[in-house]
């Protein structure tokens, strides 16, 4: 790997790592649709005028539906789902647990067909993450809210869904174009409702750090970082991000926000850590953008 690839995977490590903390500290005080909407339109407005300098917008009128789509289950969904569980549970939890998206991925691109059937590896890979997914939650993480966890595991299958759409229905299509008309969508889907949830006093300073970070960094910035690097060091190898996002999510968490972390998230994201590995031949399913 060049110098360049390797400071480009170091900044998509991080960068796709801090949006757990940020979310946690923007649902302290507005709601997780107003959140969505704020990050997905702020950072639309930095991308649609790139994408439509790059003639990247026009060639989605013929893939409207599945950009729909993939907008549904890759943005809108899951962004919402984890602002609304991260009222509950911690940003380290919470990335700790989307550990198993490649674990998903797997399971998902598998029995789809895509691929020969599960072979010993990739069995054994699977029910030792799966293991690995009961040691972060049940093992010592205290009482731990159900519903949250339901909703960031629903997270973890969009996540793996949402590239399965790409590969199959939006194959060649520009992808800066996909991204940026799918925030759009988002920040359109979401306006009536953030209005309806706008917070009456004025959101502190962290929070809309947070909210622009979320937008400016973790987004817009993030998406232009990564096919940067995918042009560097090619789509597999740039799928490795995957393994580490959850572990820096970890140690903001605990750092900054005084979160814990328990003997039975290490053990298990370390097992799933390894399940990951085992189930997808070292190359995740799936990337999330959190």
């Amino acid at each position: 790997m060049t110098r360049r690839g390797a400071l480009l995977f170091a900044a998509m490590c991080v960068i796709w790592g801090i949006p757990y903390l940020m979310i946690r500290v923007a649902v302290r005080e507005l709601a997780p649709v107003t959140m969505v909407f704020l990050r997905a339109g702020i950072a639309a407005a930095l991308l649609l005028p790139l994408a439509a300098h790059r003639r990247e917008l026009r060639p989605l009128l013929r893939h409207w539906r599945p950009l729909l789509a993939y907008t549904a289950i890759e943005v809108a969904l899951p962004w919402v789902l984890l602002g609304r569980a991260e009222t509950k549970l911690t940003s380290a939890l919470t990335g700790l647990l989307l550990a198993a998206v490649p674990l998903v991925g797997a399971l998902i691109v598998t029995l789809s067909g895509e691929r020969e059937r599960l072979g010993r590896r990739r069995w054994l890979g699977l029910l030792v993450g799966i293991v690995g997914v009961g040691a972060i939650v049940g093992l010592d993480a205290g009482q731990v809210d159900l519903v949250a966890v339901a909703e960031v595991a629903l997270v973890a299958v969009c996540y793996a869904v949402g590239p399965v759409i790409l590969a199959r229905r939006m194959g060649g299509v520009p992808a800066l174009g996909i991204v940026a008309a799918s925030l759009a969508i988002t920040a359109l889907f979401y306006a009536p409702f953030a209005v309806a949830n706008w917070p009456v006093a004025s959101p502190s300073a962290h929070v809309v750090e947070s909210v622009v970070g979320l937008a400016v960094v973790c987004s817009a910035a993030a998406f232009l970082i990564f096919f940067a690097l995918i042009r560097e060091v090619g789509a597999l190898r740039a799928t490795v991000i995957t393994y580490v996002n959850p572990a820096v999510a970890a140690v903001l968490g605990v750092a900054l926000l005084d979160e814990r972390l328990t003997v039975g998230m290490v053990i298990g994201f370390s097992l799933v850590l390894v399940g990951s590995i085992l189930a997808t031949g070292g190359t995740p399913e799936a990337v999330a953008e959190p």
